[in-house]
Parts: structure tokens; sequence; C-alpha cells
């Protein structure tokens, strides 16, 4: 009879084992979606640096999260609403470079684009804004690319211009 509720028990915390480890990830997600919910909404209040800390740390604890090119995006976003357009560009980069998968490949592209604008680099920027109408052709980002391309200056335009 005891053997009998040692198998019992046994078998309970098995069960029980198993179906916390199987919550454990359910789990994980929703913290790990919290915070970044949290992180959030500190740049949706335009408080830039403590979003960007935030996005830092989430992507500290959660890099291999399906969230952490976002965080990445949203750093160079506030990178670049701060004026710090070469952080921005490294930040956008490493979207580009080391997010191959990422839902915001499109906007850290066109996001090069107008950060090479902001820094005068009229070329390179054209060179992004093609990359986003070319890779991206029906995206909303590719729409805002066509747009920055007919107010660009021509290249045209540059050479033609007399000193």
């Amino acid at each position: 009879m005891l053997h009998k509720y040692i198998g019992i028990l046994t078998l309970l915390f098995i069960v029980f084992s198993a179906s916390e480890s199987l919550a454990a990830p359910t789990q994980r997600q929703d913290t790990t979606r919290r915070l970044y919910d949290r992180v959030m909404d500190e740049f949706k209040h335009r408080d830039y640096e403590a979003a960007m800390a935030g996005f830092r740390l989430f992507i500290e604890l959660h890099s291999q999260s399906s969230l952490a090119a976002n965080a990445q995006y949203w750093i160079g976003e506030c990178q670049y609403r701060m004026g710090r357009y070469r952080d921005a560009l490294k930040s956008f980069y490493e979207v580009v470079s080391n997010y191959p998968l990422s839902p915001k490949l499109a906007a850290s592209t066109l996001k090069l684009g107008q950060t090479y604008t902001k820094l005068g680099d009229h070329e390179k920027a054209r060179l992004m804004f093609d990359r986003v109408v070319e890779q991206y052709p029906d995206s909303s980002e590719a729409e805002l690319a066509r747009k920055a391309i007919e107010a660009s200056p021509s290249p045209e335009d540059s050479t033609n211009q007399s000193p």
C-alpha cells in the first residue's frame, strides 16, 4: 500500500513538474512583454534617456526575445530624436545587420536614410531610400522613402551648382 502511494506521489510530482516547465515560457513571455511595454511608455512620454536605458536593459536581459530587434530599433529612434545622429546610425545598422528576420528591417533602413539626410549625406540617404523601395515595395516605409526621394536634391542639382 505504501508502495502504491509513493508511486502516485511520484507520478503527481512528474505531472506537476512538467506542467510548470510548460508554463515557464509563457510566464517568461509575459514578463518580457511587460518590461518592453513599460519601456515603450517612457518613449511615448518622450523621456528618451529613460527609454534608451530601458531598451538597453531589455536587450541585456532578453537578447533572445523576438522583441530584441524592436528594442534595438527604438534605441536608434531615441538617439535620432535627441539629435544623436551618428549613434542612431549605429543602432539602425545593428538592427539591419543582427536581426535579418526582424519586422523592423524596412523601418530601420528608412531611418538610416532619414539619418543620413540629417547628416547632410544625401548620396547615402538616397541609397537607403532606394533600398527600402526595392526590398519592401508595398510597405508604408516604401511610400515614405518615395516621398523622400522626390524631395531630395537630385545628383545633377549638386553637380550643376556653381560655387
